[in-house]
Parts: C-alpha cells; structure tokens; sequence
C-alpha cells in the first residue's frame, strides 16, 4: 500500500526553482520516494506512478492520496482502472492515517 502526497511551495536553492515535491511511501516496508518538480499535474503524477512505484516496486494493491485535484482525476482513475488498483482519499490531520507521509515530508524538509 503506497501513501502519496506533495510538499508545495518550497523555495530553496537546491531544488534548483522546482518548488512542488511528489512523495510517496510504502507503509508496509517504509520506503520513500520522493521527486521535485516545477508542476505537479496529472501527467507528472501518472508519469510517476509508473516508471518510480509500478515498474520498480510492482503494481500495488492500494494507493490513498489526499483529496487534491491533481491526485484525483480522470487520467489517474483510468490508470488506476488498468492496473486494479484500488484508490482511496485520506483526511487531512488524521494522525493514524497520514502520520507516516507527514512524517516523511518533515524529513524532507529538514534536509532541504
């Protein structure tokens, strides 16, 4: 079950003027992933899905995201669809739900 969520809005000069971070997390084994990127829109999360979670994981049996647009559309759901990946939407400031995202994003943050 991966967990994804993005870090918006962050001006470093490492991130080299990309300013969203796309992160995802195995909850099972604790793996992250995490990329930046100028935008993040449905292209970029579809993009990621496949080359950085399908093709070096395998195909998961569950993603939750956030309830954003760019996490939840209709290019999402279709590739959703065509692996059987079940889609679910978290609530935010749900601890017990989001407490191993969130604390990965605090992470993030520090090392930037």
């Amino acid at each position: 079950m991966w967990v994804r969520d993005v870090i918006r809005q962050i001006e470093s000069k490492v991130l080299n003027g990309h300013s969203f971070i796309l992160v995802s997390i195995d909850y099972f084994i604790k793996k992250v992933e995490a990329i930046s990127y100028v935008h993040v829109t449905k292209k970029v999360i579809v993009s990621f899905v496949k080359k950085n979670i399908i093709s070096r994981y395998k195909v998961p049996s569950r993603i939750i995201t956030y309830n954003g647009s760019n996490l939840n559309n209709k290019m999402i759901t279709k590739l959703y669809k065509s692996f059987k990946i079940q889609h679910h939407n978290s609530f935010p400031f749900r601890l017990k739900m989001n407490g191993a995202i969130e604390a990965a994003n605090k992470n993030i943050k520090k090392i930037i």
